[in-house]
């Protein structure tokens, strides 16, 4: 039998390796589509017509001119028109999005106890959004399944050696390493990357020994270990995304201790509500141990987020009328609304943001679109308040 699964295993990599470099050929790399002049506009926050009169006037970036004659913009592209306009700003209006220097990291964990709630893809579509709105924003693939890593065009098994997730930056031996030198960066400019792999899983097996041996050296605990490794890195970002893996283990604990905010993503039906329970009892049982023995745990905000909504679906809207019931504005207003455009992207290893419109019928990219961008901002404007904008 063993023998049997690791040869499946071996057949199934090389099988993946395979298709992404049909995908994404001749480097097998990924790389982000450029974004049509009314996408552009929308990034930065004016009209298209005003994009077009900096195009003639010669200021700022060129826009590519297709056979149409259509003006399209790379992400570096409406970056460099964020930092020209802020420049030439007569009024108090900001284009660029960084953090001022009193306004704190936030470090958003996403979470929940059961898998296909749409975690990952939710964090993925999270941290790009943020990108493209022109912060800079790392993610970090805390799951050994590396979902997140393989949407970024990071094949786990070939492109992550050992020593290179986040175990590197805060495993108890003398191999720990800055977290500095495992950050890579994505083809999403200002996007960069923690990726993962089943090397993460050592955390598991090894805190516990290190708890029993109640280490004398000074060494810190587990639990503050994941934001020691981000301290020397933070001055480098606005915002770190991390997904997190479906089960509450050290890992996840430790990305609970280190987050500023929580974003728990929830489905829906009644088994996962149930599901849900289950984590919210866990957690607040294990944080509270936490918090005794020193932790930090207060947090700039708490959300629950609907993923997979179908707003045609009587009992799932009965699900979320009862989860608002409850649990009130901590439900975000708006939901990530299940999607074909979604799945479909994401069997290229792709998400939303990286597929053109002319892809999809137009109702149903623009549809899950609308939704992606809504819970975005949702987010995007709790991060905003946090720092007192």
């Amino acid at each position: 039998m063993h023998d049997l699964i690791a040869g499946d295993a071996q057949a199934l990599s090389a099988k993946l390796q395979s298709h992404r470099q049909r995908l994404f050929p001749p480097e097998a790399r990924k790389q982000l589509r450029r974004f049509s002049s009314g996408e552009a506009a929308k990034l930065i926050g004016v009209d298209d017509g005003y994009l077009r009169r900096l195009s003639l006037d010669g200021k700022g970036p060129a826009p590519e001119i297709g056979p149409s004659g259509r003006r399209s913009y790379s992400s570096a592209d409406i970056q460099a028109l964020r930092v020209m306009l802020d420049e030439g700003a007569k009024t108090g209006r900001r284009y660029r999005k960084e953090r001022r220097a009193e306004e704190h990291l936030q470090v958003i964990a996403v979470v929940n106890f059961k898998g296909g709630s749409g975690k990952t893809t939710t964090a993925a579509h999270l941290a790009q959004h943020m990108a493209l709105q022109g912060y800079r924003v790392l993610a970090v693939d805390l799951d050994p399944q590396a979902s997140l890593s393989a949407l970024h065009g990071i094949q786990p098994e070939f492109d992550v050696q050992d020593n290179e997730t986040l175990y590197a930056a805060i495993r108890y031996d003398e191999a720990r390493r800055p977290l500095a030198d495992v950050i890579k960066q994505t083809y999403f400019p200002g996007l960069d990357l923690v990726p993962g792999n089943l090397e993460l899983m050592e955390f598991e097996h090894e805190t516990p020994r290190a708890l029993l041996q109640r280490r004398s050296d000074g060494d810190s605990l587990f639990f503050t270990r994941f934001a020691q490794a981000l301290d020397p890195v933070a001055e480098r970002y606005d915002v770190v995304v991390v997904d997190c893996p479906p089960q509450l283990g050290y890992l996840t604990l430790s990305a609970l201790c280190a987050a500023t905010s929580v974003l728990v993503t929830v489905h829906p039906q009644m088994l996962d509500v149930m599901s849900m329970c289950q984590f919210l009892l866990m957690t607040s049982e294990m944080l509270g141990v936490v918090a005794k023995a020193g932790g930090d745990m207060n947090y700039d905000w708490m959300r629950y987020l609907v993923t997979r909504y179908e707003p045609t679906d009587g009992p799932q809207t009965q699900m979320v009328a009862f989860m608002r019931t409850l649990f009130g504005e901590r439900v975000l207003t708006n939901a990530m609304l299940k999607s074909t455009a979604v799945s479909d992207a994401g069997i290229t290893k792709q998400t939303l943001f990286e597929v053109s419109r002319d892809q999809f019928t137009r109702a149903t990219y623009d549809r899950a679109m609308e939704s992606l961008d809504a819970v975005n901002g949702e987010i995007e404007a709790l991060i905003r308040t946090a720092w007192g904008r």
